[in-house]
């Protein structure tokens, strides 16, 4: 059950007046929490001031009631929580970043992964230009600023840099007198916005965040557009609309996002139940009780359970006060934190014959902790069954999946996997169904490349380390 590295969350804010702009980020950034606890930060602009604060951390306790003051008001307002890799979980690639240029500033908060990053910091960096991490975000930053010295407005030069970006990216920037939302052409990465009850424009990566901050959903940003906020208009420029292939991200519905979420119009609860009746129907099982892993499982198996008629049970209580397994940034600390998160209940499980639904099997190395946990707590049996079918290659668009060799999947059969997770018997959602769980769009528009190998961009070149991120790997290696 090791997860994956994944993703971010992005929300902004587009007031009527100047008010108090930084409560509502913190608001939607703890909605969004699930999608990165390394760090988080919130710039404020009042009136072309900008007023920062970022850190390591979760939300709460990033930001103090004494934080959340010292930004002051104003009406713009631009926030990030992101998830932390073994070599990025420091203070310096906090977001939003902030950049400062000959005619402005701007605040950029980013949510993907570019496949030509490598070359285009090159490029960058052969211009004389100085990096200060080793985020996409800060490339992207760069050409935008690039852009900006010769386009007219800001938005004009966001749209120019979109012709140079390839690969995964949502992002919120924010000038001195504009907010802007950009979803990458293949519309990867989930982005919507929305209005409250005073007439402030929302934008966030899930409708969980609208929802947070009394938002009602206008609807998604479509692939490819970028929109304007300013002075309490919206400006949609499509340009970039109908250049590539969709391609969003399956693995939105079956894990990263939250299941009250709508995503590009579907529920994201709705399409787990789905995955979990369409297990029931590939891999049925004479069984007592189902049960699923917290969160994302919970939801499949529901589905799972009404599908195959076996009874739902509670199985597992998760401490709602340790964060996902996933954001742990070296092994050792996410088996530890798998111990510290997941309970059994054993009333539930002891002398059954259990389902055991998840949403993946990755690296597997502690879903065998977990199995063990169960026929501790006194299961008769254990049959496992995942919500996707098995990860077998790397991950180009947001997913931290670098190298296929630790994935389990490229390493033993199934009948392997059950021997080593210690389960009776063991099943994968079909390919064929896992494009059909969100019941929205066209099983073609969505990229399912980590299962299926089928990758709707260039692969990237694997660049070169660089002597500061050797020194951090070394380092990591040593913990």
């Amino acid at each position: 059950m090791t997860k994956l590295h994944e993703e971010c969350g992005v929300f902004g804010i587009a007031a009527k007046t100047t008010t108090d702009v930084a409560s509502p980020v913190y608001y939607g950034l703890h909605a969004l929490q699930h999608r990165g606890q390394e760090s988080c930060g919130i710039v404020v602009n009042d009136d072309g001031l900008f007023s920062t604060h970022c850190d390591l951390g979760l939300v709460s306790e990033v930001f103090t009631q004494s934080k959340l003051e010292k930004l002051g008001h104003g009406a713009l307002a631009v926030g990030h929580c992101r998830y932390g890799t073994a070599k990025s979980n420091d203070r310096a690639n906090c977001q939003p970043i902030v950049v400062n240029h000959s005619k402005g500033r701007l605040a950029l908060a980013h949510n993907g992964s570019l496949t030509n990053a490598a070359q285009l910091r090159e490029e960058i960096e052969a211009t004389g230009s100085i990096f200060h991490t080793n985020s996409d975000s800060e490339v992207i930053s760069y050409v935008i600023t690039k852009e900006r010295l010769t386009a007219p407005t800001i938005e004009e030069a966001v749209s120019r840099a979109m012709s140079r970006l390839e690969g995964a990216y949502s992002l919120v920037i924010m000038s001195p007198t504009k907010l802007i939302a950009v979803r990458d052409p293949h519309g990867f990465r989930p982005l919507c916005y929305g209005i409250n009850e005073d007439g402030d424009y929302i934008v966030a990566s899930e409708t969980c965040a609208l929802d947070a901050v009394g938002a009602k959903l206008i609807r998604d940003i479509e692939p490819g557009e970028v929109l304007v906020f300013k002075n309490g208009e919206v400006i949609s420029d499509k340009r970039h609309c109908n250049t590539k292939k969709r391609s969003s991200c399956i693995f939105e519905y079956i894990y990263f996002a939250r299941p009250d979420s709508v995503i590009d119009e579907c529920s994201v609860h709705q399409a787990r139940k789905r995955a979990g009746a369409f297990l029931a129907q590939e891999y049925p099982v004479e069984a007592d009780v189902v049960i699923g892993v917290p969160d994302s499982g919970l939801d499949g198996a529901l589905g799972y359970a009404q599908e195959s008629g076996i009874p739902y049970g509670i199985g597992l209580i998760k401490n709602k006060y340790v964060g996902r397994t996933f954001i742990a940034p070296t092994q050792k600390m996410r088996e530890k934190a798998v111990k510290m998160k997941l309970n059994p209940v054993s009333e539930t499980v002891k002398g059954k014959r259990v389902v055991l639904i998840d949403d993946s099997i990755v690296r597997g190395t502690t879903c065998a902790n977990l199995v063990r946990l169960i026929r501790d707590a006194g299961a008769k049996e254990v049959h496992m069954r995942v919500l996707s079918p098995k990860f077998i290659n790397c991950c180009y668009y947001g997913t931290d999946i670098s190298d296929p060799s630790v994935l389990i999947a490229n390493n033993y059969t199934t009948e392997e996997i059950e021997k080593r997770i210690g389960v009776d018997s063991l099943g994968f959602l079909s390919i064929e169904s896992v494009v059909k769980i969100p019941n929205g769009m066209p099983s073609e528009d969505y990229c399912i490349a980590c299962f299926n190998s089928k990758y709707p961009t260039a692969i990237p070149e694997k660049p070169k380390a660089s002597k500061f991120d050797q020194k951090i790997s070394e380092r990591k290696k040593g913990e």
